[in-house]
């Protein structure tokens, strides 16, 4: 079953969500607040594809909730819900490790198209991680494993969202060749994504802050202006 929380404190969009996730599919476990969430999350064991937050909550917010799930785990698909005028919580979100955002208001369509989009991702993610299709890609001091989502570096383990590590199996499989932000939200977001290009450069960013050792003047992940990122061993 496709297991997803749902965190709004506003009853009537959290009743508009849960009916048409419901239709669509998903078993719904909803709550009005970030410690409610956190809660359900314990009781389930962690055992939720999806999370859909609220960034304005009472008590814990929508970031401090994202951050929570998603220093519990990785693999967490994580949608933040926020207001056309929350530009700088929508940056920070994506920072904290959401995938996505939605903005209010928005239709039935769009929240299921997202949803759907996202879990696909995750389903991706988990049956490649339960197939030894390949063990490792290798470039230099990293090691990529993609039987286990791992990232090493001089054997050090670096902690990746998702997301993330989708960005570098990406490059890992292209090294030295220039990918656009369309490409990479093509082959991580999906081609029914229809959000906007900045999320692959939040992306980019942190990426940078946790693999190089400079992420301000960075070796490995490259900006080629006007056309997009690469990657240089």
């Amino acid at each position: 079953m496709k297991r997803i929380l749902v965190t709004e404190d506003e009853t009537a969009i959290r009743e508009f969500e849960v009916i048409n996730l419901r239709r669509s599919g998903y078993d719904v476990v909803e709550t009005d607040s970030g410690e409610k969430a956190l809660e359900m999350f314990e009781y389930y064991n962690g055992d939720f594809d999806l999370a859909v937050i609220d960034i304005m909550l009472p008590g814990i917010d929508g970031l401090t909730l994202c951050k929570a799930l998603r220093q519990k785990s990785d693999s967490l698909g994580i949608i933040l819900l926020t207001a056309k005028t929350q530009e700088i919580d929508k940056i920070s979100g994506l920072m904290l490790g959401a995938d996505d955002y939605i903005t209010k208001p928005f239709s039935p369509s769009e929240l299921v198209a997202r949803v759907d989009a996202l879990y696909r991702r995750v389903a991706l993610n988990t049956m490649r991680s339960e197939n030894n299709f390949k063990e490792e890609i290798r470039f230099g001091e990293f090691v990529l494993n993609l039987k286990n989502r791992v990232l090493k570096k001089h054997g050090k383990i670096i902690e990746l969202t998702q997301v993330e590590f989708q960005i570098m199996e990406y490059f890992f499989s292209n090294p030295g060749s220039v990918l656009s932000r369309k490409q990479m939200l093509h082959y991580v977001w999906g081609d029914e994504y229809h959000g906007e290009e900045k999320i692959v450069d939040v992306n980019i960013r942190r990426l940078r802050m946790k693999i190089e050792d400079n992420p301000s003047t960075p070796e490995h992940i490259v900006t080629v202006w006007g056309m997009g990122y690469k990657w240089e061993n």
